[in-house]
């Protein structure tokens, strides 16, 4: 085992959002050459902590060539990019940029759900499944509508919880695994307690992200890599670098020219997700067009099954048991939430440090290419 790698994984990985934010927050104060600055939340913690995402940008302020790295997209998902940010800045990756290049780092841009152990943002959405144009017709996902009751059911056991899995039984028989993952993934925006929900509207944290593109300058640059990092999808510690579709193969030939054949894509077939409505990416396609790639870091964690039943406990505990936070039942479903999406082991994280500095070192290489 390489004892410096699991060293840095023992101090750059965090138990909770407010250990994270503190790590970030002196990290950057140490490098002393960058801009930090922070975006307050008006949703608060779970003891009522001010909640809040931080920013640093390294490099000039007008640099034609940016490169972000986003934490805590999905909330609970950010003790991994966290640390992978942590761990750049304790790297001194900033030492290596050229005059026409900066890096933004952005941390914890749900906090609500980094710091309450949940996916989804405080108005109840899955964040990237919210940067669609809410003046349009909203994407539809009839077979979402029809297995709504199944995929968060009134009760976790007993014959209503038998039946619901019965009807997504038939509906994976009748039309098979691809399209129930498609029903119950690719976002939805008429259930507001379900899962995968996009949203009525932009999220607090959608229009966080904006305010920090705007005050940054962002949509002037020349060429703007973003890495937005993620878990709970694939292979166990295994990082995938997914492109999303609003790219389409233009997008992913971009990225494939950066960080080689390991770049997949939904319209390949080759990425672990389906295609998606409404991600980060679509914002970017639509503020950047060719001038940007995203890549999506995807870090494995536990069997699809273990953590689908931790996220459907979650939403059931928020739709259905919303007096139960503070109890034992309460406490239980969040911390396996937390559990699939963080597993707080050395071999995991060594995993993540590992494939983290490869795509950092392919990130400034492509800034240059």
């Amino acid at each position: 085992m390489n004892d410096a790698i699991v060293d840095a994984a023992n101090k750059h990985f965090s138990s909770t959002y407010f250990e994270a934010r503190q790590k970030f927050r002196d990290y950057v104060a140490d490098a002393a050459v960058g801009h930090a600055a922070v975006y307050p939340s008006a949703a608060r913690g779970p003891r009522g902590e001010e909640l809040s995402t931080d920013v640093a940008w390294f490099g000039d302020r007008r640099a034609p060539k940016v490169a972000i790295m986003i934490s805590g997209t999905h909330g609970v998902e950010g003790y991994c990019g966290s640390a992978a940010q942590l761990d750049w800045l304790a790297g001194r990756g900033y030492e290596r940029l050229k005059s026409d290049e900066a890096i933004l780092l952005i941390h914890a841009l749900n906090p609500y759900g980094f710091a309450w152990d949940r996916r989804v943002t405080q108005e109840g959405c899955d964040l990237n499944r919210n940067f669609v144009d809410f003046t349009g017709p909203l994407p539809d996902n009839e077979a979402y509508d029809l297995l709504a009751d199944s995929l968060v059911p009134r009760e976790l056991d007993g014959p209503l919880f038998a039946a619901a899995e019965a009807t997504i039984g038939k509906f994976r028989t009748a039309h098979g695994e691809l399209a129930l993952r498609k029903a119950r993934t690719s976002g939805q925006y008429r259930h507001p307690t379900g899962i995968f929900f996009g949203g009525f509207a932009p999220t607090v944290a959608r229009q966080t992200l904006e305010r920090i593109v705007l005050d940054y300058g962002i949509e002037s640059r020349r060429f703007v890599l973003i890495v937005d990092y993620h878990t709970g999808l694939g292979p166990y510690g295994y990082g995938e670098l997914q492109c999303e579709q609003a790219s389409g193969m233009f997008g992913y030939q971009r990225a494939h020219d950066i960080f080689g054949p390991s770049v997949t894509s939904p319209d390949l077939g080759t990425s672990s997700a389906v295609a998606l409505n409404g991600t980060q990416d679509d914002y970017w396609q639509r503020l950047l067009g060719d001038r940007h790639v995203y890549v999506c870091l995807e870090f494995g964690t536990y069997p699809t099954e273990a953590v689908r039943a931790a996220m459907r406990a979650d939403h059931w505990l928020y739709a259905y048991r919303s007096t139960e936070f503070e109890t034992d039942v309460g406490y239980e479903i969040r911390r396996r939430l937390k559990q699939v999406y963080y597993p707080e082991r050395a071999d995991w994280q060594e995993m993540v440090l590992y494939r983290s500095r490869q795509v950092h070192r392919q990130m400034i290489e492509g800034l240059r290419l």
